[in-house]
């Protein structure tokens, strides 16, 4: 499911079995707060991406693009960002590419909110590829639908809705991580930073910021809450995807 550990024969073998879909999940570098590594954008589109291609049956996971739109800060060290041009440029070259090594659908997504109009213009431009029978689509629910839902979901449980670095990323950190530390847990107990009413609207006017990169409150963190967000994730790509793609013919022989 996973093209980087494929050798070519593999690749060709599952391409003639139908595993004709490539994932283009793009994460991205950036800080985390004090608690988080700045690799977590592409740790998460490479866990969840391979749930996603299990479940489609037919799909294998491209390298995630490990940069997003994004700029670097000397004050919060940890960012390497693109600007949206080079970033759609890259994305564009890289389907294009899958494309040739025979592919006959990508889907292109994002774990990062920088990079989301982008990719939506990118699977735009490749339409020019329909004619050849190949579909370029760009999947935003398991951004935008799963993000909005989930904080609903928190808002409903009298937990703190948040932003960057907040309870759903962190939570999602716990619960994928495993024996590997892409949280750093002696310091969840302080993780409380800019003070989020709803998305989008930090302090306020509530005075100055905390500075800490943290939007939000993520001392409730558990891999229980992370799992939520994980499986709607999963859940909310795996119906956009069919649903994209049912019309052209192109199935999924995944199960449930």
């Amino acid at each position: 499911m996973y093209f980087d550990l494929m050798t070519w024969p593999e690749l060709e073998s599952a391409l003639e079995q139908g595993k004709t879909m490539a994932l283009l999940y793009n994460g991205g570098t950036e800080q985390r707060g004090p608690q988080g590594t700045t690799g977590a954008h592409t740790f998460v589109a490479h866990e969840i991406g391979i749930a996603i291609a299990k479940k489609l049956g037919n799909a294998i996971l491209a390298p995630p693009i490990p940069y997003s739109v994004n700029q670097a800060s000397a004050k919060l060290p940890g960012t390497i960002g693109l600007t949206g041009d080079l970033f759609a440029q890259l994305n564009e070259q890289v389907a294009e590419q899958l494309i040739t090594n025979g592919f006959r659908s990508v889907v292109l997504m994002g774990d990062h909110g920088g990079g989301q109009k982008e990719l939506a213009a990118v699977a735009r431009k490749l339409n020019k590829h329909a004619g050849e029978g190949v579909r370029i689509v760009y999947c935003n629910d398991v951004y935008a639908k799963a993000g909005e839902d989930f904080n609903k979901w928190l808002a409903s449980n009298h937990l703190p809705i948040g932003e960057h670095a907040s309870i759903k990323d962190t939570s999602e950190l716990l619960y994928l991580e495993g024996d590997r530390p892409w949280i750093r847990k002696e310091q969840i107990a302080t993780t409380i930073g800019d003070p989020v009413d709803a998305p989008g609207e930090r302090l306020n006017g509530r005075g100055k910021s905390v500075g800490n990169g943290i939007a939000g409150d993520a001392r409730q963190s558990s891999p229980t809450i992370g799992k939520r967000i994980v499986d709607m994730k999963i859940e909310y790509a795996v119906a956009q995807i069919r649903k994209l793609l049912a019309s052209d013919g192109v199935a999924a022989t995944g199960t449930e």
